[in-house]
C-alpha cells in the first residue's frame, strides 16, 4: 500500500512528508517487519575506507604501515555498522573503541572516522542523542590522551607530541557530524508528526463519514418503518371487516417502503462511491408535503405553519431529517394524532418546532433514543441546537435553532 500510494504521488511530492522508507523506519514497534540490513551502503563505505586508508598510509610514512591486522580493525569497525539501524548505541560504542584501538596502534589517519561519522548519525536520528555524544567523546577524550601524553609509549616508535590544532579542528567535524544529526533528527521528528496528524484527520473523516450515514440510515429506516408497523397494523385489523380500507393500508406500505428502498440505496451509493455526486436530489423542506401524507397514512394530522426558506443544502437536509424524526416519535411515542410544525425564519436562523398533544406511551417516550441524538448531532455539525422535552400541558416539543445563511460552504 505505501509503495502504491507513493506511484500515485508526483515525484515533488514524494518527500513532502519525508523519504518514502522511513515510513516503516521504526522496526522495534509492534507488528512491524524488521529493518533489512543496509548491506550496499556498508560494502560501499567499506570499500571507500579501505582504499582511502592506502593513499593516507602513502602520505604519512612516518605512521605504521597497514598490516593485516589493521585492515582487519577497519573490516570489524566497518562491519559494525550493518546493525547500526537495529542496534545503534552498541554500534556507535563499538566503531568509536575500534577506532580508537586503530589510532593507537599508530596506523595512519584517514576516512576511518566516517564510519564514526555514520554511527554517530544513526544513533542520533534513531533517538538517542547521549550515547552518540558519548562515543564521540570518548574517542576525542582517548585521541586527546594519546596524541598528548601517551604518543612515547604508543607506536610509531619516535612519534612527537601533537599540537591543539589538530585537536581542535577534530573536535570542530565532531560538532558538525553532531549537528548535522541533530538536524535530520528533528526534520524526521517533524514528518512523524505530519504523518501522525494525516493519519488522524483520515480517522476522524471516515468517523464522521460513518456517523453521518448511520445517522441517514437511522432516519430513513425509523419513519418508514414506523408507518410500515402502523399500516400493517391497522391492515390486519381491517383484513375482515373493511377490505377497501385493508387495501389502501397495503398500498401506503408498498409506497412507503419503495420510498425508504430508494434512499436507503441512495445513502449506500455514497457509501461505496465516495465524493461522487448523488444521483438524487437531497431531501429538504420542499418535501414537508410528502411528510404530512404519510402522517395523515398513519392517522396523525400536521398542521404546519410558516413557508419553508431556501436554505443551503446541508442546513435543509438537517431541517428536513429533524422534522421527520420528530413526527416519528409522534407516531410511535404518543397518543396524540395531531401534531403542530411550526416554521420562522429571521435574523439568519431558522426556527422549527414541532409540538403534539400527548399523552406519551412506551417506556422510551422520553426521547433518550438513537433519534433525538441524532437530531442533536445534526443541529451540532452546522452550529444549531435542539431543545427537546415534555410540556407542562402533557405534550412534547422539539425546538430546533439552524443557521440559514451559507457559512458551511465557506
Amino acid at each position: 500500500m505505501d509503495e502504491q500510494r507513493a506511484r500515485e504521488r508526483g515525484p515533488a511530492q514524494w518527500w513532502q512528508y519525508g523519504p518514502p522508507w522511513w515510513d516503516r523506519a521504526d522496526a522495534t514497534a509492534p507488528g512491524t517487519r524488521r529493518l533489512r540490513l543496509p548491506w550496499r551502503t556498508t560494502a560501499l563505505l567499506t570499500v571507500l575506507v579501505l582504499m582511502g586508508s592506502n593513499f593516507a598510509a602513502h602520505a604519512q610514512p612516518h605512521r605504521e604501515h597497514l598490516d593485516p591486522y589493521a585492515r582487519l580493525l577497519l573490516l570489524g569497525t566497518c562491519a559494525l555498522l550493518l546493525w547500526r539501524h537495529r542496534h545503534p548505541v552498541p554500534v556507535v560504542f563499538g566503531t568509536a573503541a575500534l577506532v580508537l584501538v586503530y589510532l593507537g596502534a599508530g596506523y595512519p589517519y584517514g576516512p576511518v572516522f566516517a564510519a564514526v561519522a555514520v554511527a554517530c548519525f544513526s544513533t542520533v536520528v534513531a533517538g538517542h542523542r547521549r550515547a552518540a555524544w558519548a562515543a564521540l567523546g570518548m574517542l576525542w577524550a582517548g585521541h586527546l590522551l594519546i596524541s598528548l601524553w601517551l604518543y612515547r609509549r604508543l607506536p610509531p616508535p619516535g612519534d612527537t607530541r601533537a599540537g591543539l590544532g589538530p585537536e581542535v579542528i577534530i573536535a570542530t567535524w565532531v560538532l558538525i557530524i553532531v549537528s548535522v544529526a541533530e538536524l535530520v533528527r528533528l526534520r524526521r521528528e517533524q514528518w512523524a508528526r505530519e504523518r501522525a496528524d494525516r493519519a488522524q484527520a483520515a480517522r476522524r473523516r471516515a468517523d464522521e463519514e460513518r456517523l453521518r450515514i448511520a445517522r441517514e440510515l437511522h432516519d430513513v429506516l425509523a419513519h418508514s418503518i414506523s408507518v410500515i408497523n402502523v399500516q400493517a397494523g391497522m391492515g390486519l385489523a381491517l383484513l375482515d371487516s373493511d377490505p377497501e380500507q385493508a387495501r389502501s393500508a397495503l398500498t401506503t406500505i408498498k409506497a412507503a417502503s419503495k420510498e425508504a428502498l430508494g434512499e436507503v440505496r441512495q445513502v449506500l451509493d455514497t457509501l461505496r462511491a465516495p465524493g461522487a455526486a448523488p444521483r438524487a436530489p437531497v431531501p429538504g423542506l420542499g418535501r414537508l408535503p410528502e411528510l404530512v401524507e404519510q402522517a395523515a397514512a398513519t392517522g396523525l394530522t400536521v398542521e404546519v405553519t410558516g413557508e419553508p426558506p431556501r436554505l443551503p443544502p446541508g442546513a435543509d437536509l438537517a431541517a428536513f431529517r429533524i422534522v421527520q424524526e420528530a413526527l416519528t416519535n409522534v407516531v410511535r411515542h404518543s397518543g396524540s394524532r395531531h401534531a403542530r410544525v411550526r416554521l420562522e425564519h429571521a435574523a439568519g436562523k431558522l426556527r422549527l418546532r414541532i409540538d403534539d398533544d400527548g399523552p406519551a406511551t412506551g417506556a422510551d417516550a422520553g426521547g433518550s433514543g438513537n433519534g433525538l441524538a441524532g437530531m442533536r448531532e445534526r443541529a451540532a455539525a452546522l452550529g444549531g441546537t435542539i431543545e427537546a422535552g415534555p410540556r407542562a400541558d402533557g405534550g412534547f416539543r422539539v425546538l430546533a435553532v439552524l443557521p440559514s445563511d451559507d457559512r458551511e460552504d465557506r
